[in-house]
């Protein structure tokens, strides 16, 4: 979509240009072999020597669970290698940019959007994966919300400048295209859905105070419903956040906007209106961390 970088807005509105504005544990497997296990040509182990391995394994794998449940005192300990890690260790986590790297999630209450990040280059992150769900959301479609989220996530000086591209760019005319009324509400009987799921974070330039990264992103938009003209569908593009660090927390400079990179599309069978209706109502969203 074209937010406030010129009067031109794309109708599907999320993948259009110029939008302004763990380690997974890796897992190890402990495989015992017990006497005769391979055939019967192994000879047998003798009884004592037997319990004493059981043991021992036993004994080593509390140890290991307790070593991987540690924490550091920070919330951590699931990503980050410490000192003892080995060079084997440390190349498995390089391999695994999406791993967990223990710092605490940030916090929100009632129907607030995330907020505290961590002035790392890790808090930088996950601000930008959080912020591109509230940018790319339905609420920006409603005047009202849309300017309690330009109020939250951006930077003092630009609130008033992006409200006003916004909503000039959410005019509606944009609103009728897709299906809406001027307040953003879809017709009755059907559910409007913009959903956003980030898949990866790119950090191009960072330093104490600013930060500029792009998030990968892909998510679901349309009206659900037995008459809908704009479907739900899905969709892949990439948004380009300006961040600085401001009272505490990262704040959103300028926003801009891009399509895919896209994937080749699957298989799966299209659910229906009902479907994909009740599965907005049932499936939260998370907050995204690094």
């Amino acid at each position: 979509m074209n937010i406030g970088g010129g009067d031109e807005y794309d109708a599907r509105t999320r993948t259009s240009e110029g939008v302004p504005g763990a380690q997974d544990g890796a897992r190890t497997t402990t495989r015992t072999r017990l006497p005769g296990s391979e055939g019967g040509n192994r000879p047998p182990t003798r009884p004592g020597r037997s319990l004493v391995t059981v043991v021992a394994v036993v004994v080593l794998l509390i140890a290991a669970i307790a070593f991987a449940n540690r924490g550091d005192g920070d919330g951590g300990g699931g990503g980050g290698g410490g000192a003892a890690s080995s060079g084997k260790n440390d190349a498995a986590a390089q391999a695994q940019p999406t791993a967990p790297t223990g710092e605490k999630p940030v916090k929100t209450t009632g129907d607030t959007l995330p907020s505290g990040f961590p002035h790392t280059k890790q808090g930088a992150q996950s601000a930008a994966a959080n912020y591109a769900v509230a940018l790319v959301s339905a609420d920006m479609m409603k005047p009202a919300a849309r300017q309690k989220i330009v109020r939250q996530l951006f930077a003092p000086d630009q609130v008033d400048s992006t409200i006003k591209r916004l909503k000039k760019a959410y005019s509606p005319k944009l609103l009728s295209s897709v299906g809406l009324d001027e307040d953003g509400n879809p017709p009755k009987g059907a559910t409007f859905i913009s959903r956003t799921v980030p898949v990866g974070t790119n950090v191009r330039k960072y330093d104490d105070n600013t930060a500029k990264l792009d998030v990968w992103c892909t998510g679901v938009f349309g009206n659900a419903g037995e008459k809908s003209t704009n479907p739900v569908r899905n969709d892949w593009f990439t948004l380009t956040l300006d961040l600085t660090w401001t009272d505490g927390d990262w704040k959103v400079q300028d926003f801009t906007q891009k399509q895919g990179p896209a994937p080749v599309n699957g298989d799966n069978r299209a659910s229906g209106a009902e479907e994909i209706s009740d599965a907005v109502k049932k499936f939260g969203g998370f907050t995204y961390a690094r």
